[in-house]
């Protein structure tokens, strides 16, 4: 494998800490810029812009895969599916999002509607990289029924008020990303933050109310020395 920051000057140290910034917290491409300044490392914020395109993808891409390889071979929990309207130059399209039972986002599309044909596509999708789970939840939304009569999976799916609660919850970052962003320009640029931004908050997202303090901060080291040696 090639050294993807061979042809730039800026240490690859540099470079991720300055996507891993941008896309894990709330913050703009000027602050990340006024932050790196503050530590005496001139950048510009579009050469942030530049790196998160670039090398998001495939820091992302490597978390991605690292992650199905290992979930295919456990057995598979309850997944949550949910879908979410986000306003575009005027226009509603939907951001369909599925996490496990410890609420890491699995999968995540855009799409202008959300009918059967939208919802197969999503089903399909997360299935094909992750395997087949034991139960589906998802809201009342007849699409995901129609989809699952598709696919052979109506037996497993369950609905109700309050079982849905995790998927729902996980669209609180990408909500408040979209506030700190002024909202985002085209379904194109959504669809990209949003499968980056889900594989590096997974990675760093420790679920610290839940275990001890020792555990947090030996985990969250690991995470970030794991972070790294991305694309290394």
């Amino acid at each position: 494998m090639k050294n993807p920051f061979r042809y730039f000057k800026t240490a690859p140290e540099v470079t991720r800490l300055a996507v891993m910034m941008y896309v894990r917290f709330p913050i703009s491409l000027r602050q990340v810029e006024g932050q790196f300044h503050e530590r005496g490392i001139d950048i510009c914020h579009e050469t942030v812009r530049a790196w998160w395109i670039r090398f998001g993808p495939m820091f992302a891409a490597e978390i991605r895969n690292k992650r199905s390889r290992s979930m295919r071979t456990i057995v598979q929990w309850p997944w949550h599916l949910d879908e979410v309207f986000v306003r575009i130059n005027g226009d509603a399209m939907y951001l369909w999002r599925a996490v496990d039972h410890e609420g890491e986002v699995l999968e995540v599309i855009v799409t202008k509607r959300r009918d059967c044909k939208a919802a197969l596509r999503f089903i399909r999708k997360t299935m094909k990289r992750y395997g087949r789970p034991k139960v589906i939840v998802t809201d009342k939304l007849r699409s995901y029924r129609a989809a699952m009569k598709v696919i052979g999976n109506e037996a497993i799916q369950e609905t109700g008020r309050w079982l849905n609660n995790r998927a729902e919850n996980s669209h609180q970052p990408v909500r408040r990303r979209e506030h700190a962003m002024a909202k985002f320009r085209d379904a194109k640029s959504l669809q990209l933050f949003a499968s980056i931004h889900s594989s590096i908050y997974n990675h760093f997202n420790q679920d610290r109310h839940l275990i001890p303090r020792n555990v947090f901060k030996v985990n969250r080291s690991t995470a970030l020395a794991e972070w790294c040696q991305l694309a290394a």
